[in-house]
């Protein structure tokens, strides 16, 4: 056998060995013998580049090489499910179904809702040639380097009877065992943890650095075969099918004719679900043949065909053995309950969310207290009651809110209609420093790169950095920093020895930072942190005031008066700029370079033509996408909302208009626009 044979045969066998492994729980080899022809293959395509294959078994422990991730449209869109949480609401469905397909039998399948991170495979030739997050379910990342390292993804199907090309959709997960031990490692590192193994999946999948990714032993399940040329009608004979082509399908799936069925299967699994290896939230319900569900059709949002069951929150009762509190980017003061361990779906839980000063006073809270604790949709964990009969004379003090910030000593204030107190210091409270930090840099805002929370962090205790003026200061000193040697020449710093934050990171964060030079005005507002001054609202104010000199000489009146702005939005605006501190954040943002007035692009294109209407978006259309249409609404001076009521003008409406809504329109008489109508009405 020549060398680039024996490639072939050990690319066809631990491809196998993998399958029986991961899919098949039926190991032939040992792990040594596995990583003996897995280092053999290895050192053979060192020797044979022509014979690079994207799809060996040796891409499944990654590269050190940066990704970058690329926007990818879904061929088919990445639809969210309506949620029911009680069997009434499952009987809702069924008759719902029932009276869609005009009494026609059906069948339902049901599937565990498994607690990840969604993943579009494309196989072409049965080799997977793309891996799409889910994204806003119109377009999603492109990850396929990190999902080949996950190891019960086929990367090769074995031959058999499947199409030339489909999609196959699924969950990447962390298992339970993995997700302990990766909280563990970073608690010893001090660093922060993950909240819930899916949010630790997600983060995981997007890591720039493949090899990372395949040391996180991710898993992953697969639940719906899209294509052209399926095998069967039947939902669930087209997943047997993908399970033989050897994918992993979930062994706890059920075909039921009844609702009954359906019932026993959601209360079986109520139960049986806390001894999986892997986090569940809920039992997924779909009608099973294919050409029923295109009969049923989508809202809007979800399909008529499919829904979501979600298990009612776990509970367990632990002793409270004290009251410490956090401080968010807001100024939040966040009560947090330290407990005595113990374990809660699937987790050992240690610290649990009291919310507020209100939810201490109605519990009646004391140290020493048994405490019920539940996981809020199975994530975040939460006091929710106290045992009042377990209470003895070792009962501690009182739990009493505090009344200066943790972090500064500030007296904290609690405005009128708020449920929260807030350290008003926001221009020296390190959390507050360091989450406006966070907030101005994240993708909504100004869309730094290569600058996570944890670097962030790092830069503030090190002095690098002590608002987000430092940022510019730093990668671009007005212009001044061109290239990566300006940025060693200006920072004499030693930037090498910070883990992850080599000459390609500064690269990375010197190009964000120039780019966030064109940001527009609006996202410019909205990353200054002003406190209660969200997306939405950075708009209005935006487009109300059209440079940021005029905002800041704003009096209470004239923000009133801007459609959305109440009283305590306007007083917070005030509040700020009134602010030596802020101020001179504002200036020095303008020196350098921010855009601090709308674009005179911007101005000549904005109309009055749908000035003072309220108009609510539904259906799906063929000239732009729903947030299109919304910028259009507000460019043109209207106000996009999200339900129909007395006071809507009218609904642009599109294809497949939710009947729901098409029902109160008529009931309310409110006008339905079509899509070419409302270009129409809005054409220069």
């Amino acid at each position: 056998m020549s060398e680039q044979e024996r490639i072939t045969w050990l690319r066809a066998e631990l491809h196998r060995h993998n399958h029986n492994y991961y899919i098949n729980n039926a190991p032939e080899i040992s792990d040594q013998e596995f990583d003996h022809l897995m280092r053999e293959l290895q050192d053979l395509e060192a020797l044979h580049p022509e014979m690079a294959d994207p799809n060996s078994p040796t891409m499944r422990v990654g590269s050190d090489l940066s990704n970058d991730f690329k926007q990818v449209e879904h061929r088919y869109p990445m639809l969210s499910l309506a949620n029911t949480y009680s069997a009434a609401e499952v009987a809702d469905f069924y008759e719902r179904v029932k009276k869609g397909l005009e009494g026609e039998e059906f069948d339902i399948c049901c599937e565990m809702k498994y607690d990840g991170t969604s993943i579009s495979l494309t196989y072409r030739d049965g080799r997977l040639v793309q891996a799409v997050t889910r994204g806003d379910g119109v377009r999603g990342d492109d990850v396929t380097e990190n999902v080949k390292t996950i190891r019960c993804i086929p990367l090769q199907l074995a031959p058999g009877n499947y199409p030339d090309e489909f999609e196959i959709r699924g969950e990447i997960l962390m298992p339970w065992k993995v997700f302990e031990q990766l909280n563990a490692e970073r608690e010893a590192r001090e660093e922060s943890l993950f909240a819930n193994p899916r949010n630790a999946a997600s983060g995981s999948l997007k890591l720039q650095n493949s090899k990372e990714v395949a040391h996180r032993n991710l898993d992953s399940y697969l639940y719906y075969l899209l294509g052209e040329q399926l095998p069967c009608d039947g939902h669930y004979e087209n997943l047997e099918a993908a399970r033989s082509w050897g994918f992993k399908v979930s062994e706890g799936m059920r075909k039921c004719k009844t609702l009954q069925e359906v019932l026993d299967y959601i209360n079986y699994w109520d139960k049986e679900r806390k001894n999986l290896p892997v986090a569940t939230d809920g039992i997924v319900l779909k009608v099973n043949s294919l050409r029923q569900q295109r009969n049923l059709g989508f809202t809007a949002k979800s399909p008529r065909w499919a829904i979501a069951y979600k298990f009612q929150a776990e509970c367990a009762l632990t002793r409270l053995e004290k009251v410490t509190y956090q401080v968010g980017r807001t100024g939040v003061v966040t009560p947090v309950a330290n407990l005595e361990p113990v374990q809660l779906a699937g987790t050992v839980v240690k610290r649990a969310s009291i919310h507020n000063a209100d939810v201490i006073a109605n519990l009646d809270l004391h140290i020493g207290d048994m405490v019920y604790v539940e996981k809020g949709g199975e994530i975040i964990p939460k006091i929710t009651g106290v045992d009042l009969d377990a209470r003895s004379f070792m009962l501690g003090d009182k739990v009493g809110f505090i009344r200066t910030c943790p972090e500064c000593g500030t007296e904290l204030v609690r405005y009128e209609g708020e449920a929260a107190h807030y350290c008003p210091n926001d221009v020296a409270c390190p959390p507050q420093i360091k989450g406006k930090i966070e907030h101005f840099i994240s993708r909504k805002a100004m869309n730094i790169d290569s600058l996570g929370p944890e670097t962030v962090d790092l830069f503030y205790q090190r002095g690098f950095i002590k608002d987000v003026v430092g940022l510019y200061d730093m990668f671009y000193r007005k212009g001044e920093i061109q290239t990566v040697d300006d940025f060693y020449a200006l920072n004499p710093w030693e930037f090498q020895s910070i883990a992850g934050f080599k000459s390609k990171s500064v690269k990375k964060a010197m190009d964000s930072v120039k780019a966030s030079l064109e940001v527009p005005y609006e996202r410019v507002l909205f990353a200054l942190g002003i406190r209660f001054v969200g997306e939405t609202t950075a708009k209005l104010l935006a487009h109300a005031f059209p440079n940021i000199d005029l905002l800041m000489q704003a009096s209470l009146d004239d923000l009133l008066h801007v459609e959305g702005v109440g009283k305590v939005i306007a007083e917070s605006i005030i509040r700020h700029f009134q602010n030596p501190e802020n101020l001179r954040i504002v200036e020095e943002l303008r020196a350098n370079g921010l855009q601090m007035a709308l674009s005179q692009q911007v101005m000549d294109e904005r109309t009055d033509k749908l000035q003072g209407k309220s108009i609510v978006i539904s259906g799906v259309f063929a000239h732009h996408s729903r947030d299109e249409y919304k910028a259009l609404i507000e460019k043109n001076g209207g106000k996009n909302v999200g339900s129909i009521s007395a006071k809507t003008s009218f609904i642009l409406a599109g294809e497949n208009m939710g009947p729901a809504k098409l029902e109160k329109a008529n009931k309310l008489g409110v006008a339905i626009v079509d899509e070419e109508t409302f270009l129409k009405m809005i054409e220069n």
